[in-house]
């Protein structure tokens, strides 16, 4: 196909020009649709990273400012005159209900006052004993005597000795996520929480007591929904996408605004290994796309860090990837949509431009062709005085010069043409048997080539392989000799001359090929009733693994077909092959089928196929070649051809059928009783049929 249409190219001078013209075209547009595409996608999605890490930013600062405020709402409310009022007065009952009624306000987790060293706290039966949590923040305030706030995880049993409701409502089902890192964890009960410590300072300047109060992270959907609205406000995000914010405990999502499958939200699930990996492990920031429950995102992570400098949670900010990625290819189609209307009208304005040239030219061309045929044809509509309109002129009456010429040779070959029929018919039934003998000739010729040179290898390889083993011999004598001679010395180089003698012994496994090939009959083993079946099941036994280490899987499918009449370690040595040579063939996870089938009524056939890179077809015919090898790095090249004689000389067929680049498939046919057959028996049946063809040529 693509040697015709260069072939008419090559022949048509509308078409040069129109090449020269339209591929340079061809060739820029969809170039500059390719940079624009790349150049587009990597600059959006450098801009996206860059959106969500400054998102992640504001949300952190959000996240501080939120502890900032808790820290100022508590010193609010140490400060204020009804408050140090009744603490001063020692109203009990009056300071139980304004706690009360502040940590409902402010929808606090807890809120406690504390006497000044925070072993008693008040309760409704007054000051009792009282073991606070230990903490970080605990010694920043008898240190500092200021206010303090973080980040604290609270075990279940903590949580419940401050609040027992919350206790059991922060309880918290493990969801399984793709990607998350295993874990044998089904629930989440603790809890994260922002305390503050605010010191109650007396007239003197010393702490007379502590306001302790913790505010709850887990469920707790206002505080995520208050950052993505503050982050993600109406047209910060392309149409369809939107913007989400989590905190994290460890790596479970505790509170999110994240879509979720049978709930709104995606409560309990988990990160992805990669990220919990690079954020809680290595404390670093992640930006990038991540797989968030159930869609892609462009998430930002960070690191959250408790009070003891532990990383007990992330921050995450991010928005849906599809509706940014779906805009981009619209962007990127109607660019593209563009440029290649802009390539029409090119391609249409330097059409109209060449067709000035090639008019012209092919109108010479059609006189051309129409004297060619013997009809009278002149050249017109070319006015132009340029050099095409000069030759043009010249032509026509070239043309005249050549009719007159005509005319005199028309009427002498008049004269001829009695003659000429007259021996007409004879010449054609001669040239016919003739055309048939040359032609049945040449094919007989070319058969018997190929069983002459098949008969000089035969020789050829008999005497190679008789040189060359007694060199070997030769070698391995010498070896032994060496080997007893340096004795324990030798230990230094025992690899080498182990080496040495592997590799004689290889030698001598290509001679043997050699005189197989040359000498099949010497080789031909005890024939039995041969189950097709059985032997390659133990074969397959043999490739195993070469098979695993390339992780090749091999599908078999075995039909009843009986037995055949053959040597079974020939058969054995074929089937080997011919699935050694699919293994070499398939890249690594590939894939092999083995099968057999009834031949007709008289055999069976065997295939082998495999999904590898296939065999060119102008190199499918010599695949049973000797020597020949399509493998650039194993392999003598006498596999197949060593194999093709001995199925031929059980009477049997071996064929290949090859798609390149898609599958290759080798079928072997044998027969239920064997048809011997033999180099000389067809080297005779050869040189007969030349005999007898020459005689017909001759005659």
């Amino acid at each position: 196909m693509i040697h015709r249409l260069f072939a008419a190219v090559a022949s048509n001078l509308r078409y040069k020009l129109l090449l020269l013209v339209l591929v340079p075209i061809l060739l820029v547009t969809p170039t500059v649709i390719g940079i624009a595409a790349f150049w587009t996608w990597n600059y959006t999605y450098k801009q996206l990273y860059l959106k969500v890490d400054t998102d992640l930013s504001v949300a952190h600062d959000i996240f501080l400012r939120i502890q900032t405020d808790q820290q100022q709402v508590l010193h609010s409310l140490a400060d204020s005159f009804s408050f140090r009022s009744d603490f001063d007065a020692r109203k009990h009952s009056e300071l139980i209900e304004r706690l009360d009624r502040f940590q409902r306000q402010h929808n606090f987790a807890f809120l406690n006052l504390l006497n000044a060293d925070m072993s008693q706290k008040l309760q409704p039966s007054g000051w009792t004993e009282w073991r606070t949590k230990p903490s970080a923040l605990i010694d920043e305030v008898a240190q500092s005597g200021i206010a303090s706030v973080g980040i604290e995880i609270y075990s279940n049993d903590q949580l419940a000795s401050e609040n027992a409701q919350l206790a059991d409502e922060i309880k918290l089902p493990l969801v399984a996520t793709a990607r998350a890192v295993p874990t044998k964890k089904q629930s989440e009960d603790r809890a994260m929480l922002i305390r503050v410590l605010q010191p109650i300072i007396g007239r003197t300047g010393e702490s007379i007591g502590l306001l302790e109060g913790g505010l709850l992270l887990n469920r707790n959907f206002q505080f995520v929904d208050e950052i993505r609205e503050l982050v993600y406000g109406p047209g910060s995000l392309a149409p369809g996408s939107i913007g989400t914010v989590t905190v994290f405990l460890d790596d479970v999502r505790i509170s999110t605004n994240v879509p979720g499958g049978s709930e709104q939200r995606a409560l309990g699930t988990r990160v992805s290994a990669e990220v919990h990996n690079a954020v809680l492990q290595n404390r670093d920031i992640w930006v990038d796309r991540a797989f968030v429950v159930s869609d892609w995102y462009i998430s930002a992570y960070e690191p959250i860090i408790d009070v003891h400098g532990e990383s007990v949670g992330m921050l995450y900010a991010g928005f849906l990837e599809a509706p940014l990625r779906k805009e981009m290819v619209s962007t990127i189609v109607l660019l593209a949509a563009v440029l290649l209307l802009g390539m029409l009208l090119a391609a249409a304005a330097a059409i109209v431009g060449a067709q000035s040239i090639f008019r012209p030219i092919e109108a010479i061309a059609n006189v051309v062709r129409a004297t060619q045929s013997g009809l009278t044809r002149r050249i017109v509509g070319v006015q132009s005085d340029d050099e095409v309109g000069e030759l043009a002129r010249q032509f026509d009456s070239m043309l005249d010069t050549l009719e007159d010429n005509q005319h005199r040779i028309q009427r002498a070959a008049d004269e001829l043409e009695l003659k000429v029929e007259e021996r007409t018919s004879e010449l054609s039934e001669k040239n016919q048997r003739l055309q048939e003998s040359i032609n049945l000739l040449r094919e007989t010729r070319q058969q018997l080539a190929m069983a002459e040179k098949l008969a000089a290898l035969g020789e050829l390889t008999a005497g190679v392989a008789h040189e060359i083993n007694n060199p070997t011999a030769v070698i391995l004598g010498n070896m032994d000799v060496v080997i007893a001679e340096m004795g324990d010395q030798g230990a230094s180089v025992r690899t080498e001359t182990d080496l040495i003698i592997e590799q004689v012994y290889r030698i001598r496994s290509i001679v043997d090929r050699l005189l197989q090939y040359s000498r099949p009959a010497e080789y031909a083993g005890y024939v039995d009733e041969v189950d097709v079946n059985e032997v390659l099941t133990d074969t397959q036994l043999l490739v195993r693994h070469e098979l695993e280490r390339k992780q090749i899987s091999i599908h078999e499918s075995y039909a009843e077909v009986g037995t055949v009449q053959i040597n079974r370690q020939e058969l054995q040595q074929v089937l080997v092959n011919l699935i050694l040579n699919a293994e070499h063939a398939v890249e690594e996870g590939g894939e092999i089928r083995v099968s057999t089938k009834p031949w007709q009524s008289t055999g069976v056939s065997i295939h082998v196929w495999d999904n590898g890179k296939g065999i060119p077809a102008d190199e499918l015919r010599r695949v049973f070649d000797p020597f020949y090898t399509t493998g650039k790095k194993r392999g003598t090249g006498l596999g197949l051809s060593v194999s093709y004689g001995i199925i031929r000389r059980y009477g049997g067929q071996i064929t290949a059928d090859s798609v390149p680049g898609d599958w290759t498939e080798f079928v072997v046919r044998l027969r239920h009783e064997a048809v011997y057959n033999t180099d000389d028996e067809l080297l005779q049946e050869l040189n007969t049929a030349t005999t007898d063809l020459a005689e017909v040529a001759s005659a």
